[in-house]
């Protein structure tokens, strides 16, 4: 009790302008503490440790401007199902966050990229085992395979990323 007082107190001393710094800085710390703590519950055994940019307000504490998380994008070699789903799983921790950054929304459309090359690959594999049985058919997973490529290709095409380098970090930004 002793310190909030002491707070209120100081925050006694501030003029108006620094009064309303301070307002935003305490709901901008709120709010960015929020968000990667969302990419946190949501990204599991996949996400890292929040790491923080602090900015010193009127008052002398620090408060969070911006926050990141790392996130683990690649796909688990050799298990196409256990990659769709890691992907399905960092997907929903990249669109955790009420109000997903654009670096959130390219780290879900990496993640489906992948999710979609493994739903490929698993086909493939289901196909291999299938055709060497000597079954195959229109409804065959040769023909899924087909099907789930195109859909990759079409996604691919349209998420628009800017570079090659993968994002593996939500990142919330003023």
């Amino acid at each position: 009790m002793k310190a909030r007082a002491q707070g209120a107190e100081s925050d006694a001393s501030l003029d108006d302008s620094d009064l309303a710094e301070l307002r935003d800085l305490k709901s901008r710390d709120r709010e960015v503490r929020a968000h990667e703590s969302a990419h946190q519950s949501a990204g599991g055994q996949h996400a890292g440790a929040a790491s923080f940019t602090y900015t010193r307000g009127p008052d002398g504490a620090q408060y969070a401007t911006e926050g990141e998380v790392p996130i683990d994008i690649s796909p688990v070699s050799g298990n196409p199902q256990a990659t769709i789903d890691k992907m399905r799983t960092v997907r929903a921790a990249a669109l955790a966050p009420a109000q997903p950054s654009s670096q959130d929304r390219q780290v879900a459309a990496q993640a489906m990229q992948i999710l979609l090359q493994a739903q490929v690959e698993r086909a493939e594999e289901s196909g291999r085992a299938t055709s060497s049985a000597g079954a195959e058919g229109s409804d065959s997973p040769v023909s899924a395979s087909r099907a789930a490529g195109a859909t990759y290709r079409r996604v691919e095409g349209l998420t628009g990323l800017e570079s090659d380098e993968p994002a593996t970090a939500f990142q919330a930004t003023a």
